[in-house]
């Protein structure tokens, strides 16, 4: 049984930092791409992050220079460190293992940026 179970996420002020883990079971980690991405209340899910299995991350634009991916594959781990929290960056965010043939989703966890 594939498990995606994120965490870390919570309450924090504008300007604060938050990271992010996704740890991963039932598959072979390593092979993986794995992706970050979020959903604020009525708005589309959004890539927010990505590392490929050889571990070269991509950022989207609202995030760069603020926000780190990195892997450990010796933990099957994801981890997206986030700084300079802004109210924006409030949403829903999903960790995503993204295989050639198939995909699996976590199941979120909540990030709030407000003062």
């Amino acid at each position: 049984q594939v498990q995606l179970v994120e965490s870390g996420g919570g309450l924090v002020q504008p300007g604060g930092s938050l990271r992010l883990s996704c740890a991963a079971s039932g598959i072979i980690f390593s092979i993986y791409n794995m992706e970050w991405y979020r959903q604020a209340p009525g708005k589309q899910r959004e890539l927010v992050a990505q590392i490929t299995s050889g571990g070269s991350p991509n950022y989207a634009d609202s995030v760069k220079g603020r926000f780190t991916m990195h892997r450990d594959n010796a933990k099957n781990t994801v981890y997206l460190q986030m700084n300079s929290l802004k109210p924006e960056d409030t949403a829903v965010y999903y960790c995503k293992a993204d295989g050639s043939r198939r995909y699996y989703w976590g199941q979120g966890t909540q990030v709030t940026v407000s003062s």
